[in-house]
């Protein structure tokens, strides 16, 4: 029987008006070290945005959220941050900000495989 793996997700987060702390769901980032997996998924529905504010720019938060899968993958376009350990880069998608595009809390979990695990948390958590 193959053991559980440990992992960790954050929600990723639309906070239209910083000041009413109103948000909406649109992404999971997940680390999971015993895997060596980090991925972000995210989907960024603009007439679901729209409902909460009509002045978001919604081509800039396309590119923060993209910003989160280089990040994820280590990519060189993600500058200095792509370049840290997978543990170190989710602990700073995952930073408490005061900004448009934050993450809830840090939340453990244990799974089979990280990647199905993503998949389920974001349809949990984004599409229902």
């Amino acid at each position: 029987m193959q053991e559980k793996n440990l992992f960790e997700y954050a929600i990723i987060r639309i906070v239209p008006k910083v000041e009413r702390e109103e948000f909406l769901n649109v992404g999971v980032v997940l680390y999971c070290a015993g895997r060596k997996f980090l991925q972000a998924k995210y989907e960024l529905n603009p007439q679901r945005l729209s409902s909460f504010s009509d002045q978001l720019d919604i081509e800039d938060i396309g590119c923060y959220l993209h910003a989160f899968k280089e990040i994820c993958a280590g990519d060189a376009e993600s500058g200095p941050i792509g370049k840290l350990p997978p543990a170190e880069r989710f602990r700073w998608l995952t930073a408490t900000r005061s900004t448009v595009v934050q993450t809830s809390k840090v939340h453990p979990g244990l799974c089979d495989d990280p990647g199905e695990s993503l998949e389920q948390l974001y349809k949990q958590m984004v599409l229902q």
